[in-house]
Formats: structure tokens, sequence, C-alpha cells
């Protein structure tokens, strides 16, 4: 009984599977942008803008296709059930660093209407924790983000 599960087991694990999609790893952090902009159930013209202007400079984008990254990450956050289909090919495929920087351009969305909701703090900090990121650096990422932009306030 053992034998023939480990050769089955090991028939699958040989099996190559799809190419990576090249655009997952873009896809996933602009829909966790989108997630952190409507959190608080508004999304502000200004946290999309911000979301845009974000992306465009971390993956090096023209300002269209980062408009259309947000655009297709809209649609499939509307598709999606949960954040764990965002965080898991992130947390496979990003280090430490990028993932911090992550946590730093999710603070800057939620953070880009000067006002922090309660909602959009848990979110930000949920999003942390799927990436393993250490709590400490979320709350020193979120105090850098607040100081670059002094008239956003606490949670309400």
């Amino acid at each position: 009984m053992i034998g023939p599960l480990r050769q089955l087991l090991r028939q699958l694990g040989e099996r190559p599977g799809p190419p990576p999609d090249p655009d997952q790893v873009p896809l996933a952090m602009a829909a966790l942008l989108v997630e952190a902009a409507r959190a608080d159930h508004q999304i502000a013209e200004a946290e999309l803008g911000e979301i845009g202007t974000l992306l465009a400079a971390q993956l090096d984008l023209a300002h269209e296709k980062a408009t259309a990254l947000v655009q297709r990450a809209r649609a499939a956050v509307e598709r999606s059930v949960s954040l764990y289909e965002f965080t898991q090919p992130l947390h496979e495929s990003l280090d430490y660093g990028q993932k911090q920087d992550l946590v730093r351009m999710l603070w800057h969305v939620v953070l880009a209407d000067r006002r922090l909701d309660k909602y959009e703090d848990y979110l930000v900090g949920k999003v942390a924790e799927l990436l393993y990121v250490v709590r400490g650096d979320v709350v020193r990422l979120r105090h850098e983000v607040q100081q670059a932009c002094p008239a956003a306030g606490g949670g309400d």
C-alpha cells in the first residue's frame, strides 16, 4: 500500500508544472493595494492615484501600463475570496526587503486620503502577517509613512 503511494507521489513531483505567470506578482501586488484602498468601504481618488504612482515606480512601468494593471487588479479583487490568493505568490517570490517595500506601499495607499480607518489598519497588519513581516517592522513602516505625510491621523 505504501509503495504505490510513494510511486504516485514521486510521479506527481516529477511532472513539470505550468510555467510561472510573469504577471502574477505584479497583479498580486496591485490587488493588495486595491484591497487596501477599499478596506474602509470607499475608494478615494487619492488612493487610486497613489496606487498607480506606487506601481509605476516599484515595477518601472509607464503610467498607462500601471493604470491598466490597477484596472485588472480591481477586477481580480472583485472575483477573489481571500487575501491568500494574492499573498501566497508574493510570499514565495519576494525577499524580506521586498515584502517590507510592499507593506510600505500599503501604508502609503491607506494614508493617501490623510486618515487611517481601523479596517485599513487591520488589513495592512493581516497582509503583513501573511507575508511573515515582523510586527515591529510593520509599525516602524507605518511611522515612517506617517512622518512623510504628517496630516495622516491615527485610527478611528
